[in-house]
């Protein structure tokens, strides 16, 4: 039993969660197993304008995926990193760029160097010594140039807008050209097999039975198969992440085009504004502890950039993770297993590792149980440290103006990152712990720029005389500036490569 093969796949759900996963097990599998995809065109999907991180260019290389033809039909744009309003204090603004921040000198980081001088109001701020902080400010973009080792225009690092419900119907046409069967329907019941409890089957509203060997929850929040039948609990962190409400709008398209992610904090929560090619994806992330539904509105509303284009939609969540993420025969995948606020735009690359793992654990008919308590170690893992980055934001702050900042301010946190913060604010050191997605330039950016400053810095930094710094950090500096000026604008280069056909 151990060593049988797995027969017919069955994924619960469409949306991005649910056409991610059976598009990748139709390229990795080819044909040699059976996949179904059950979803219902009366189950409405979440799907608002998605912004990613860099990680998503491997699940399309996975895909082998033509990226223009990817962002022409979803009507893409892309995003060299997050721009942050209002979070440190209000009134401050910083980016959070993809990418590297210098390269190591000596042996230790090069933003040791840089913390020497700025400490001393020495430096110019962190943002202008990185080509993907700069760049968005003045509306620029290109690919990286591979052909140019040394130069910043090297080390470009982009990740994507893309309209969500355009990305799942774009990978659905794929998935089913790979042989991909759907279901069209609701569930109205989920039977277990007598004896080890796992799923059988899934009866359908219809009266049609769909039996499969391996379950795939992408059901979203509702968590159809993981929570509702198999029960495994859930872990709520709303204690240090309290929003727990988005209103969601879409807005006409204005100039320039940029590409990043804006963040803008406001007094009780956050809004996000994702351009895409067609229009300007908005919502406001809130907690309805410290604000009503009609003021969240209107501050949302207030603060558009064009012509409101439809009515605000309400989303509730609770944000954490299940307890188990894969139990018997069934893995979460995607909102399913767990609410992570989209603040840093890691909602597609929870899919996309949980896909990745998934396939590394790829299990037989017996399901080895410790396959299966490695892979829920593992995702649980990345959940936190996840989780530990967004509290960051939160934590790190001089706002007093409302109780929500306050409460946030002065909130306990977890131990992990109470350990970061108090290990940077020492002597700036900042260190990536078990190949977490988030890294050295990603947590330098977001202490730095939310007035996290160390007191000190690596002693080794002081064997280099203040004039050679200056002059290391000047040329940095320039080299930035002029790689940004050669760039042609965001909009151009879509104009180029991969414009959405007009409506």
């Amino acid at each position: 039993m151990v060593n049988k093969p797995l027969k017919n796949i069955v994924v619960v759900g469409g949306g991005s969660a649910g056409w991610m996963t059976a598009t990748a097990l139709s390229k990795v599998l080819q044909s040699q197993y059976q996949i179904r995809v059950v979803e219902s065109d009366e189950i409405g999907i979440i799907g608002v304008g998605e912004a990613t991180i860099p990680a998503i260019r491997t699940f399309n290389e996975l895909l082998q995926l033509d990226e223009d033809e990817f962002l022409r039909v979803t009507q893409g744009t892309f995003k060299l990193g997050i721009e942050f309003v209002n979070w440190g204090a209000v009134g401050d603004r910083y980016m959070h760029g993809f990418g590297t921040i210098g390269q190591p000198i000596d042996g230790i980081g090069f933003h040791h160097y840089w913390l020497r001088r700025y400490l001393t109001g020495q430096a110019s701020e962190l943002d202008m010594l990185s080509i993907n902080s700069m760049a968005p400010r003045q509306a620029k973009f290109m690919r990286a140039r591979t052909d140019m080792p040394g130069s910043p225009l090297s080390e470009i690092a982009n990740a994507f807008h893309f309209d969500a419900s355009l990305y799942a119907r774009y990978l659905r046409g794929l998935a089913e050209k790979a042989g991909v069967q759907r279901t069209e329907g609701i569930i109205v019941k989920v039977n277990l097999r007598e004896g080890d409890g796992h799923i059988q089957s899934l009866q359908m509203a219809n009266g049609d039975v769909v039996e499969g060997d391996f379950f795939i929850d992408c059901s979203g929040i509702r968590a159809l198969l993981i929570e509702q039948t198999l029960k495994v609990g859930y872990d709520d962190w709303s204690h240090w992440l309290p929003c727990d409400r988005a209103i969601a709008v879409p807005c006409a398209s204005v100039q320039p085009l940029l590409p990043m992610t804006r963040s803008t904090a406001h007094s009780a929560g956050w809004q996000w504004r994702i351009p895409l090619q067609h229009r300007i994806g908005n919502g406001h992330v809130y907690s309805s502890s410290f604000m009503s539904e009609d003021e969240a509105t209107s501050i949302l509303l207030n603060n558009l950039d064009g012509e409101q284009l439809a009515a605000p939609r309400v989303v509730k969540f609770l944000t954490g993770r299940r307890r188990q993420f894969w139990k018997r025969n069934c893995v979460a995948v995607g909102l399913s297993s767990g609410f992570m606020e989209p603040l840093e735009s890691t909602s597609l690359h929870l899919i996309q590792s949980a896909i990745v793992r998934m396939l590394a654990f790829f299990p037989w008919a017996g399901f080895d149980q410790a396959d299966v308590d490695e892979y829920n170690r593992q995702t649980a893992l990345e959940y936190e440290q996840i989780r530990d980055f967004l509290i960051l934001h939160y934590k790190a702050t001089a706002r007093t103006d409302s109780p929500f900042w306050n409460h946030c301010r002065t909130m306990d946190i977890p131990d992990n990152l109470r350990r970061k913060m108090a290990l940077f604010r020492a002597n700036g050191r900042v260190f990536r712990d078990n190949n977490e997605l988030f890294g050295e330039a990603s947590w330098l950016q977001v202490m730095v720029g939310q007035r996290v400053l160390p007191q000190g810095y690596h002693p080794m930094a002081d064997l280099r005389s203040e004039a050679e710094l200056d002059a290391i950090l000047g040329d940095v500096k320039r080299v930035v500036a002029k790689c940004v000026d050669v760039m042609p604008t965001h909009a151009e280069f879509i104009a180029s490569h991969c414009a959405a056909a007009k409506s």
